[in-house]
């Protein structure tokens, strides 16, 4: 049986990512420097915990897996695999360049990990500062390198 996500130990780091839904943005500190600032897309259909309501959770999380490292810049995933480069092609939630895999720490977030819920680069740039996504936090590609680059497995998150 696998403990609750509240239950289990994590190490500890000393960053910290905290995500503004009203302010659409994102921000990366290191101990009591604030280290990286950028735009997100949340969720169109706002905030909840639903399996399939294409929400944003909000709550205490941890990123509990980085995927991606080393790939190119807009590389496409499915299944959480790299394919290969986007080329444009038609898409409802291109998940590209890096994925922060999220686990819920509070009660009613703690189905996040399951709903796969994700910080991912996407093909929809232009919406960015916008809810736009399916529930995952949506950056720009060069701002996903960046985050994923200077972010440590296990980081907390606070999405409010």
């Amino acid at each position: 049986m696998t403990p609750a996500p509240e239950s289990r130990k994590w190490p500890e780091v000393d960053f910290r990512i905290e995500v503004s839904i009203p302010n659409q943005q994102v921000t990366l500190h290191h101990g009591a420097s604030l280290l990286f600032q950028a735009p997100i897309s949340s969720a169109k259909n706002g905030v909840g915990f639903s399996e399939g309501s294409y929400q944003t959770p909000s709550g205490r999380f941890i990123i509990r897996e980085k995927i991606g490292d080393g790939a190119p810049l807009m590389t496409s995933f499915k299944g959480r695999l790299p394919r290969s480069v986007w080329q444009g092609e038609e898409s409802n939630d291109a998940i590209l360049t890096r994925i922060f895999w999220l686990e819920g720490l509070d009660e009613p977030n703690n189905n996040t990990y399951q709903r796969y819920i994700y910080f991912h680069g996407t093909h929809a740039e232009d919406l960015i500062g916008t809810p736009a996504s399916h529930g995952c936090l949506r950056m720009r590609n060069e701002d996903m390198l960046t985050l994923f680059n200077l972010t440590p497995l296990f980081t907390p998150v606070t999405i409010s």
